[in-house]
């Protein structure tokens, strides 16, 4: 795996603006980086499927997920004064929004630069100042003065898309990504790089690559791909959230630098065991970092996928994302590639005895 080619995609994808229902840019940017490893589809739902071109009718399919969105916001009303009222898409910590910069989508697909304001301290009263944040005392800002100003000059529309305005950067001294929607452009990402790992080899399964649209907002596109595809088996991309900082040292399960997360259960799905099992032995023979999670909360496109073609094994490789749903995540390439290194290992393992044994 080039590095430096691999931290230019993750950089590429993690900047293009998706939020839920508005994935467009996302898509774009994986069918250029995908040219030449496969046939692309999609469907209504913009779905993104890539077909590798060695696959051969009768080999049991083994398909990759990710989600292609990313948290966001969409634009509720239009105040007199030029203001934008606004609600989140996908799951946010109110108090995590505002001070924030934003890119808001116009009628015409421009993205206009806004900024997430409140009243400010001068003008509160005390019961104001002490009264819980709410989305509702929150608008964007684009600088406008009147709703006809944001109607004929800013052309911006109920209903448009909102997506933070971050900028993804690589520390290489420390190994740290910083940037915006790694939950989980970071999945897709590594779809892209086991096709390019396993490009030419000889795989006894045929493989599909499925990105995943509207997972923030309740797995919507994982139910149409499981059905799409019919896999016999999957392995689920994710960008987890990190633990690391947040709960005691012998709590952690899901910490930046100690490799890929692979969860147990969560709120959804019980990871088939064998499959898990088959998974963490191949980590341990080969030496590669990973770590297991039990989850009580939160779910993951496993949710749909294990439920579906009659049911699916399937495993979540999550690479850990400090502060997942708010405008910047924290997390390490070398996390990255060891979660694309297991994906690649487990698959050239793969046949159909195999599968029949989970």
């Amino acid at each position: 795996m080039d590095k430096k080619s691999s931290v230019e995609l993750i950089k590429r994808i993690s900047d293009a603006n998706g939020v839920s229902g508005f994935e467009d840019e996302v898509l774009e940017v994986v069918r250029d980086e995908a040219k030449g490893l496969g046939r692309f589809s999609e469907d209504s739902l913009r779905n993104l499927y890539l077909e590798r071109e060695d696959n051969e009718p009768g080999k049991p399919v083994l398909m990759l997920d990710a989600h292609t969105d990313e948290v966001g916001f969409m634009v509720k009303a239009i105040r007199p004064d030029g203001q934008l009222e606004f609600m989140t898409l996908g799951g946010w910590v109110v108090t995590n929004i505002p001070a924030h910069q934003v890119r808001v989508r116009n009628r015409f697909g421009e993205y206009i630069p806004g900024v997430v304001a409140s009243k400010p301290p001068h003008f509160m009263s005390e019961a104001e100042r002490k009264a819980p944040l709410e989305i509702a005392h929150l608008v964007i800002d684009v600088g406008a003065s009147s709703a006809e100003e944001i109607e004929n000059d800013f052309c911006i529309d109920i209903a448009a898309p909102v997506v933070p305005e971050v900028t993804c950067t690589y520390d290489e001294k420390h190994d740290l990504l910083v940037g915006k929607a790694f939950d989980n452009r970071m999945g897709c990402a590594s779809i892209i790089e086991t096709f390019r790992e396993l490009k030419d080899e000889k795989l006894a399964v045929n493989l599909v690559g499925a990105f995943a649209a509207q997972e923030e907002v309740g797995t919507r596109g994982a139910t149409i791909t499981v059905q799409r595809v019919q896999p016999d088996i999957a392995i689920c991309f994710e960008g987890c959230p990190a633990d690391d900082t947040v709960v005691p040292a012998y709590q952690r399960q899901t910490q930046i630098k100690r490799g890929p997360m692979l969860r147990h259960i969560d709120a959804r799905m019980i990871t088939n065991p064998r499959f898990q099992r088959f998974a963490l032995d191949v980590a341990k023979e080969l030496g590669i970092p990973c770590q297991t999670a039990v989850r009580t909360g939160g779910s993951t496109d496993g949710a749909p996928i294990h439920l579906g073609a009659m049911g699916v094994p399937c495993i979540v490789s999550g690479i850990p994302v400090r502060y997942a749903h708010t405008h910047y995540g924290i997390s390490s390439w070398s996390d990255y590639q060891n979660g694309i290194r297991l994906a690649c290992e487990i698959i050239r393992r793969m046949d159909k005895d195999i599968i029949g044994g989970f």
